[in-house]
């Protein structure tokens, strides 16, 4: 009876454990990352110029990431841009911006890894010799 008390209270405990462990891993999925939100980032103007500040404008629908990127182009003007491709999976969200430039379109591939109000991450052209580009943006908070 006693041995059988005790094959009891074992199984008892590794079903309690298991309950637990299940109910943390769906709370840390839950726990996805919201990249909603205007995020801009400046990078180095071309042969000593002034800063290019860029702006990207997000939204998400489950995995899917919609937005626009406003960045200055040749010339100094800004231009939203809708972003096409954008996915988000747990912290990681990817999108793609075609520009066209001189008659040429231009497809920069942005990928990162969103923690808190920042994402960091890679951006490439695809153009020849050209290697990716880091890039970092941060949140930028409601105003009141």
């Amino acid at each position: 009876m006693k041995s059988t008390q005790n094959a009891l209270t074992s199984l008892i405990k590794v079903a309690a454990c298991a309950i637990l462990a299940l109910g943390a891993v769906a709370q840390a999925q839950d726990k996805k990352a919201d990249p909603t939100g205007t995020w801009t980032w400046s990078q180095p103007g071309r042969n000593g110029g002034p800063e290019r500040k860029s702006t990207l404008k997000l939204k998400v629908e489950g995995d899917k990431v919609t937005g626009t990127l406003s960045a200055p182009g040749r010339g100094g003007q800004s231009s939203d841009v809708p972003i096409s491709e954008g996915k988000l999976k747990g912290d990681e969200i990817s999108f793609e911006v075609t520009r066209e430039v001189g008659g040429n379109k231009i497809t920069a591939k942005y990928n990162g890894k969103i923690s808190g109000d920042s994402i960091k991450g890679k951006m490439e052209t695809g153009r020849d010799g050209q290697t990716p580009r880091d890039w970092e943006a941060k949140r930028e908070t409601e105003k009141k």
